[in-house]
């Protein structure tokens, strides 16, 4: 099942404290890596001749400051930019290396691994094996 396209039979409804809340289940995020994504075009910020992406938006809040989606990329190195966004990533598959602009810190993330880039972040990013992620982007004002 592509996660794009979720009807009401998978949505759960859950009681909580709140007040009735909507989840979707969760077998459909079970084949995320069989997800369709866009054609693979130029990384417009690669430091990595030929280096490509291919992404897919599945779903974002009604305001539009926060987005959720799957992102593929080939092996190579780019700089990124959050200054005015926290991301969350949970990589799918394939390895890389995210190093602080100021080149301290710099972290190796896998399979399965959260990578989560607070707002006011930027740095390098260096794609070993071609990687896929499901990523949640966060925007809204603070």
């Amino acid at each position: 099942m592509n996660i794009a396209q979720i009807d009401k039979n998978d949505v759960i409804n859950k009681q909580s404290s709140h007040g009735k809340k909507a989840i979707i289940a969760l077998e459909v995020y079970v084949k995320l890596t069989e997800t369709t994504l866009s054609e693979f075009k130029d990384k417009p910020t690669s430091l990595t001749q030929g280096q490509k992406e291919a992404s897919t938006l599945l779903c974002s809040s009604t305001d539009g400051h926060c987005k959720m989606g799957e992102w593929d990329c080939q092996p190579g190195h780019f700089t990124a930019d959050r200054r005015t966004a926290v991301e969350y990533c949970h990589i799918l598959s394939g390895r890389d290396s995210v190093t602080n602009a100021d080149g301290k810190g710099t972290r190796d993330v896998g399979p399965s691994e959260l990578l989560v880039l607070p707002q006011g972040w930027t740095g390098e990013w260096v794609i070993h094996e071609q990687m896929r992620k499901l990523f949640i982007i966060d925007a809204a004002p603070e």
